[in-house]
């Protein structure tokens, strides 16, 4: 869809914005090369603590201004679009330069069945959408797509469906929309216009020069992320003003620190390791007197946080803030990113992935990637969902550089060792 987008003559000039959910990027390198810039976000999803990210591309993009009409966010599959969407109307920078058009949601025809009743990503990102293009309609019966089409109808009863093969559809159904409907983003979602942050708790202190500690019992998380700074200056919301400053910081590298340990009051972000069992303790260096805020990832009373004088005596909030948890991702879902060289033989690697896929296809949502087939001076471009597997030329010549196999597979329980050994013993 997104390459159908870049080389249709519709007369735009489009930046794209791709994110990526794993370790390994191949996204970038799938997408067609053309005169259009593309960034890649590949730590993590765009829903979740890359949000920070998203303003920060959106920004520079806006330097560039006279080089593009529009803007193409991809997300991956996994992302709740609330949060996505909802930048464009909370953050004052962005709301002020730009508006969002619309929101388009790709659907597997064949394998939507197996994810809409256990994942809350599908279920959002069909209601949330203003088109929904119903893909791969050559696989599937026409009663099985009316009885598909009728429950997406049940979802969202407003976005326009095409049904559509090989995502081929006129640029006027995924182009210039008229606009995303804030109103039926309230119904979908009543708290839409509320900040969704990666934490779920800060609280303002009035300290002293000195130090104090920070004391966490056993809880259900084995590390716990937070950020203690000093309070800014402002004359509205302290604490929002506070947590709207910092959120960034969490999509980025953090200080992991262990019990005993100093933490700083430096608006760092610091990762508390927490795996040891019995009362947990980190000593607290304050520079100077003043009011500080901290946020934590977790809420207090999961792991029944104190802030306490270092005498014992404890240290009770000036005023305090609940958020809603940010979206989270399901912890059995992740990826395995692949990448060697060595020119695989390419009946190996088929009758290797047929038995990969009758005994766990179902559990492997997602494969993409490039193979180096022997006697091929072609790249080729791999791609499945579920049970179906396709590789085929398209990559393009590899030139002068190193030929590399780069795969990546998204699923739930996969076996990372197991799927290195079976693709390198594929080595012609």
């Amino acid at each position: 869809m997104l390459n159908r987008i870049l080389t249709e003559n519709h007369g735009e000039r489009v930046a794209v914005i791709e994110n990526e959910f794993g370790e390994i990027g191949v996204d970038q390198d799938l997408v067609i090369r053309a005169d259009e810039e593309i960034f890649e976000m590949n730590n993590g999803c765009i829903c979740c603590t890359v949000r920070g990210d998203l303003i920060r591309i959106l920004g520079n993009l806006m330097k560039r201004r006279d080089r593009f009409d529009r803007i193409l966010i991809e997300t991956t599959g996994l992302a709740d679009p609330g949060p996505v969407a909802q930048t464009f109307f909370v953050d004052d920078e962005v709301r002020e330069s730009m508006s969002l058009d619309g929101v388009v949601t790709l659907v597997d025809a064949l394998h939507l069945g197996l994810h809409l009743d256990c994942s809350d990503e599908a279920r959002a990102q069909i209601a949330f959408a203003d088109v929904i293009l119903l893909n791969k309609v050559d696989r599937v019966s026409t009663a099985e797509l009316d009885a598909l089409e009728a429950r997406l109808r049940g979802m969202n009863g407003i976005a326009r469906i095409r049904r559509v093969h090989m995502a081929e559809t006129p640029m006027s159904d995924v182009l210039e929309l008229g606009g995303f409907d804030l109103d039926r983003a309230l119904v979908v979602k009543p708290t839409f216009l509320e900040p969704e942050y990666p934490f779920e708790w800060a609280a303002a202190f009035n300290l002293l020069a000195g130090e104090v500690v920070l004391r966490l019992a056993d809880g259900p998380d084995p590390a716990m992320s937070m950020v203690f700074v000093a309070a800014p200056a402002v004359d509205g919301d302290l604490i929002d003003a506070t947590a709207e400053r910092v959120f960034p910081l969490f999509s980025g590298e953090g200080r992991n620190i262990y019990p005993r340990q100093a933490l700083a009051c430096d608006g760092a972000l610091a990762i508390l390791a927490l795996s040891q069992t019995g009362e947990k303790h980190f000593a607290v260096a304050v520079p100077a007197a003043g009011r500080y805020v901290l946020l934590t990832q977790h809420l207090p009373e999961e792991f029944d946080l104190r802030l306490e004088q270092s005498d014992g005596s404890p240290l009770t909030p000036v005023v305090e803030r609940r958020y809603a948890a940010a979206h989270q991702h399901d912890d059995t879902v992740g990826s395995v990113g692949v990448e060697f060289s060595g020119a695989l033989n390419r009946e190996k690697v088929d009758a290797w992935m047929s038995r990969l896929l009758q005994t766990q296809g179902k559990d492997i949502y997602r494969m993409k990637g490039f193979i180096d087939f022997a006697g091929s001076g072609e790249r080729f471009v791999f791609q499945g969902v579920h049970m179906l597997f396709d590789a085929r030329p398209g990559g393009g010549p590899w030139g002068r550089g190193a030929r590399t196999n780069r795969l990546v597979f998204i699923g739930r329980n996969l076996d990372r060792a197991g799927l290195e050994r079976g693709l390198r013993a594929c080595v012609a």
